[in-house]
């Protein structure tokens, strides 16, 4: 490698890792917050569940190709850092004053005026960056899933939040209404970022894997038995949900992945309670689908359980989102990473010249 191609490798592995600092960037989150990650789920081709368990006639499960699902919920220190990104001017309504009042631990506050505004997690818990993120809209998740797309940018106008926030994976183009919402299609085929199908969605939590007919789970801890609803590290059965009382009567929610005993058939954890969690599914024209059971709630986490749907623009205290992925995407630090390598392979390999 020349000296000239040295300073060029150079130059612009400093460029990158400038341009990660200097965003909010969720999949290098640091200080001891969760970082944004992903399972990879296999297995395509696999056959859906027709047991009649899956809450829908036609069956649910089927995915023709491997894809990668989050690994926990969208947190509160992640969803603050999108904030801070794009909603200087909160133009869409990505934030609400229910994320700061909700539950008695852990919320978001704004500060500021419009055109200057910030936002922080507060609250008394010690993990309040780690819980997920909770009064998160349908259309909020997109926009999530559009700035990660769009490469986390900063916005300094609205018109550059448009460009983050409005297209990528999906077509918002300003879309806050339900009727809006609901006429948004499905991620672009392209997209590295989304919100999983219905589909993806219960593969990812219920599937036993293993082959193309291997057939699927109850309950997304790999059991077909109810969970405890006990906070335990090493139960390999236990979930977030309301059974005779709050799995934590302080905080309410748990922390992503508290069960670490407790993941799903690919990795995953929390598919089932803490939050419900946001998927594509249009149902009957009205609704956007949710899955997976809340802390609040004492029913909803076993695959037969699709009742709980809402209007893409609501906000519940108990709903939030997890994101997928396509498969093999270079996360923002990775490449920063690989260009360190190239940087230290070309400067020793100069060395070896010399």
């Amino acid at each position: 490698m020349s000296k000239k191609m040295i300073v060029r490798t150079v130059l612009a592995a400093a460029l990158v890792a400038s341009a990660v600092s200097a965003r909010g960037d969720v999949f290098n989150m640091g200080g001891g917050d969760t970082s944004l990650s992903f399972v990879t789920v296999g297995d395509p081709g696999n056959a859906a569940d027709t047991s009649g368990h899956s809450g829908n006639p036609a069956g649910q499960g089927a995915v023709a190709d491997t894809f990668r699902m989050g690994t926990y919920d969208v947190t509160t220190g992640q969803y603050t850092a999108f904030l801070n990104a794009v909603a200087k001017t909160d133009t869409y309504g990505l934030y609400n004053n229910f994320m700061g009042s909700d539950y008695p631990t852990v919320g978001i506050a704004q500060t500021g005026i419009a055109g200057n505004f910030s936002y922080s997690v507060t609250g008394s818990s010690a993990d309040k960056d780690n819980y997920p993120a909770f009064n998160t809209s349908w259309g909020d998740a997109a926009r999530f899933a559009n700035w990660l797309q769009n490469g986390q940018g900063t916005a300094t106008t609205v018109g550059q939040a448009y460009a983050l926030t409005e297209t990528g994976a999906y077509s918002l183009n300003g879309a806050t209404t339900d009727a809006a919402l609901m006429g948004v299609a499905a991620h672009s085929s392209s997209a590295s970022y989304f919100l999983p199908s219905e589909d993806q969605w219960y593969k990812a939590a219920y599937y036993k894997s293993g082959g193309t007919s291997a057939g699927y789970w109850t309950y997304s801890t790999k059991s077909d038995s109810v969970p405890s609803n006990v906070l335990s590290p090493s139960g390999t059965n236990n979930a977030n949900f309301y059974s005779g009382g709050y799995t934590d009567p302080t905080n309410y929610l748990t922390k992503v992945g508290a069960f670490a005993a407790s993941a799903g058939p690919y990795g995953t954890y929390d598919m089932g309670g803490n939050v419900f969690q946001w998927n594509e599914a249009n149902i009957s024209g009205s609704f956007r689908g949710l899955r997976g059971g809340s802390c609040s709630f004492s029913s909803d986490l076993a695959s037969s359980d699709r009742s709980f749907v809402s209007s893409p623009s609501g906000v519940y205290s108990s709903v939030g989102f997890r994101v997928a992925s396509s498969v093999a995407v270079p996360e923002p630090g990775s490449i920063a990473m690989l260009l360190a390598g190239a940087v230290a392979f070309g400067i020793w390999r100069q060395r070896r010249k010399a």
